[in-house]
């Protein structure tokens, strides 16, 4: 039995570097973006963090506007200036 020859077209060998550098290149780009995604994902979890951070101090500031505008706490310091309550003075000013 004859074993054929293998035969070689013209280009052959370019054809396997080119698909070698492709390949490479489509791994190397893959890579790339998954690490700027997990870049982009850290920074978003940093972000939310700090909103949520935020978020507790702004509830913490608007509990304490409230706490000192309660009534209780404008009779103490009309108290201590020495003014008392007169009910009919009072006007409601609505938006």
């Amino acid at each position: 039995m004859k074993q054929k020859k293998y035969v070689r077209f013209k280009g052959e060998k370019n054809m396997k570097k080119i698909i070698f550098v492709m390949v490479f290149g489509i791994l190397l780009c893959k890579f790339v973006g998954n690490a700027q995604i997990q870049s982009k994902n850290s920074e978003l979890q940093r972000l939310k963090s700090k909103i949520e951070t935020q978020e507790k101090l702004n509830l913490s500031m608007q509990m304490k506007i409230n706490e000192l505008a309660s009534l209780d706490n404008t009779m103490q310091v009309a108290d201590a200036f020495g003014l008392e309550y007169n009910n009919s003075n009072i006007k409601i000013v609505s938006k």
